[in-house]
């Protein structure tokens, strides 16, 4: 009877991916994805891009918004583009199987079949040709064409491309091509204000609010030294895991250091400039 009972228990969903908006980037994407339309989430390393879609597939496919999309077991596919990722990585190739020949589906062509999101991060480090094979896919045909197998795959109706970058560290032969801009939605990103930076930093790291919102402060004035040439600053992710250094037992100083200052730059004088800042402002 208690097996029955247990296995009849339901067991608890588990809890969105915590992310605390700075404008309407939910509702935006929610309706982006209603029609179905490719996003482009632009913004610095580190200020919550990815944390975003994560949570907002946990949105769409664990939680209210669900609907029939709850059964993929992936709904995130991710890939981590770089300068030798090809299209046949993306896509899928022929392999040895013992005496025979078989097809392995790519990343994007496994979430084109399921009806997944399929996360292209920092989509300008792939080659040029890799980007172009995703064109078919943001227009009106939503199709994937697989030319070593002669086979035009139709995207599940589920199925959406989201691509991010960040638009500070391209040069202009990284850049995006009009002819893929222009098919997106975009999506504006930025590190967040002092005072919710703080609220994130606390959750995530478990620290008290008073030290969370210096360290948020911290990276505000990290962050306008730009006459320093320290072009972008601190991101997010960096002042969380000074937190998380500090709540490990590390002196504060230290865990600026070798989470912030080491982490940003090599350049001794910024390093210099960042450690007087921190030591001004944190006990």
């Amino acid at each position: 009877m208690t097996q029955a009972l247990q296995a009849a228990t339901p067991r608890p969903a588990p809890e969105a991916p915590y992310y605390l908006a700075v404008g309407n980037e939910v509702e935006l994407f929610l309706a982006a994805h209603r029609a179905r339309m490719p996003v482009l989430l632009k913004g610095p390393t580190g200020c919550g891009k990815t944390r975003f879609l994560e949570h907002m597939t946990h949105r769409l496919y664990r939680g209210a918004e669900a609907g029939t999309r709850a059964g993929i077991d992936s709904p995130l596919v991710t890939v981590a583009c770089h300068e030798d990722l090809t299209a046949t990585d993306l896509v899928g190739r022929y392999l040895l199987e013992g005496d025979d020949t078989v097809w392995m589906d790519g990343p994007l062509t496994r979430a084109v079949r399921d009806g997944s999101i399929c996360y292209l991060d920092e989509i300008v480090e792939a080659r040029k040709d890799t980007t172009v094979l995703i064109h078919a896919l943001t227009d009106h045909r939503r199709i994937l064409p697989i030319e070593k197998r002669g086979e035009i795959l139709p995207a599940h109706p589920d199925f959406l491309l989201v691509l991010s970058y960040n638009p500070g560290y391209q040069s202009v032969a990284k850049d995006l091509k009009p002819s893929t801009r222009q098919r997106f939605v975009a999506l504006e990103f930025d590190y967040p204000p002092p005072e919710v930076e703080a609220e994130i930093i606390a959750h995530e790291a478990d620290i008290d609010v008073p030290l969370a919102r210096d360290l948020a402060e911290l990276g505000k004035r990290i962050r306008n030294l730009h006459h320093r040439g320290f072009d972008e600053g601190v991101s997010t992710r960096l002042l969380i895991y000074t937190a998380q250094l500090i709540v490990g037992g590390i002196g504060v100083r230290e865990a600026c250091v070798a989470a912030i200052c080491r982490a940003i730059t090599d350049d001794d004088e910024v390093q210099r400039a960042v450690t007087e800042v921190a030591t001004t402002l944190l006990p």
